[in-house]
């Protein structure tokens, strides 16, 4: 399968937790390479930006937070497209809001990607603080593991780099943004 895949990494890294999805995008493009190719966006909060990504690609995933009361904190849950257009998406945060209304208006384009949103529950989205919960933290490893079992659905096969930057690392750049580092992705 050769097919096009994105990986797009989804939140607001100055919300603490809410940067979970930023911070895994970056971490996968940092310590993996990939066969057959794969693309890693810098999906932020995106808005109607994320419309021609869902038109462009044949599969998106989508790392991010949900804001789901009813399950813990660090629960990690994989919803396709279809189920979050169904369920109408969890929608507490501005950037929840905005991917489940862009998959409802590219599902009745001629085109749209087939979608799959991995995302972890924080614990604080209310803190204004580029990091992450010791919560979150002790998911860290299960939810990169998640999305790279998911990318094998794709075909695409994850290989770590022999020298690792660590989350810490991620999170600092995020936390100071430079050219060097290309602004963080």
């Amino acid at each position: 399968m050769d097919a096009k895949v994105a990986l797009i990494g989804s939140g607001n890294a100055f919300f603490k937790d809410e940067g979970a999805g930023l911070y895994a995008g970056k971490y996968l493009k940092e310590n993996f390479t990939y066969e057959p190719s794969l693309d890693i966006v810098d999906g932020g909060t995106l808005g109607f930006r994320l419309m021609p990504l869902l038109q462009e690609y044949e599969y998106v995933i989508i790392a991010n937070t949900s804001s789901d009361d009813t399950k813990a904190v660090g629960t990690i849950e994989v919803m396709s497209g279809d189920e979050l257009i169904a369920n109408q998406g969890i929608k507490k945060t501005a950037n929840e809001v905005e991917i489940t209304e862009m998959l409802q208006i590219c599902s009745m384009a001629s085109h749209c990607a087939t979608t799959t949103m991995i995302s972890i529950v924080p614990e604080d989205i209310i803190s204004v603080c580029v990091d992450i919960t010791p919560a979150l933290r002790t998911q860290w490893d299960n939810y990169i593991k998640v999305i790279l079992e998911e990318l094998s659905k794709y075909g695409i096969q994850a290989t770590k780099k022999s020298e690792i930057m660590s989350l810490d690392e991620i999170i600092e750049q995020f936390a100071n943004p430079s050219i060097e580092y290309g602004k963080g992705f």
